[in-house]
């Protein structure tokens, strides 16, 4: 599998080359910088893409910026942003455009190599890859002022919260020690409760953590 990283720290980025060539990628480009990020995402080949949010030269969210470019530029493009903080616009600008193979993750999951690379292929297959903590306060900073989000019950609200860290509705049965098919129906609820119309399952479970975050 084909990768472009994009981190501004030597050791860390050196360290991401390193792993993620022993878990058998092939990394296209390592970067430290936005420009040279812009041109590394427009590689044909290019299949899964780990950006660090901040880089230079602006050291705001120059690697963010160009990973939604890339995404409006090529609809779909797998992208795993890296943050040292949870940043909730950053988050909800990442899941905008509903399409999946996106990722928001602390770089203190990097030291988990089994967990990120785990992460780096779910977001590459066109999935989802949302740390815990960044969904906690996310959805702890919402749940006052959404009406919506008011309507889940707490089961709901579980089954919601380890959707958008990626989980199948297996992993999500196996976590919360309940059948696969009271998973599907929590998440049934959830779709109804949320207002999401019948469409692709996989758009929806990204739409509805959206919409959980969104609504106010």
């Amino acid at each position: 599998m084909r990768v472009v990283i994009a981190e501004d720290l030597f050791l860390l980025r050196d360290g991401l080359v390193r792993m993620l060539e022993a878990f058998g990628f092939e990394v296209l480009a390592a970067v430290d910088n936005g420009p040279d990020l812009a041109r590394a995402l427009q590689e044909p080949s290019l299949e899964v893409a780990v950006v660090d949010v901040r880089l230079p030269p602006t050291q705001t969210d120059e690697g963010l910026r160009c990973a939604l470019a890339a995404r409006r530029a090529r609809p779909g493009l797998p992208i795993l942003v890296l943050s040292q903080h949870v940043e909730q616009l950053y988050a909800r600008e990442l899941l905008a455009d509903g399409k999946g193979g996106t990722g928001y993750l602390l770089k203190d999951r990097v030291f988990d190599a089994a967990q990120f690379v785990d992460a780096v292929r779910r977001v590459a297959g066109g999935g989802t890859a949302m740390d815990p903590e960044v969904i906690s306060q996310l959805l702890a900073r919402n749940s006052t002022r959404d009406r919506a989000v008011n309507r889940l019950t707490p089961r709901e609200t579980e089954v919601l919260e380890l959707m958008a860290q990626g989980r199948s509705n297996a992993a999500i049965a196996e976590k919360l020690v309940v059948t696969e098919r009271a998973v599907t129906k929590h998440t049934a609820n959830i779709f109804q409760r949320l207002e999401l119309t019948p469409s692709d399952d996989d758009n929806r479970r990204v739409l509805a953590v959206l919409a959980y975050l969104d609504r106010g």
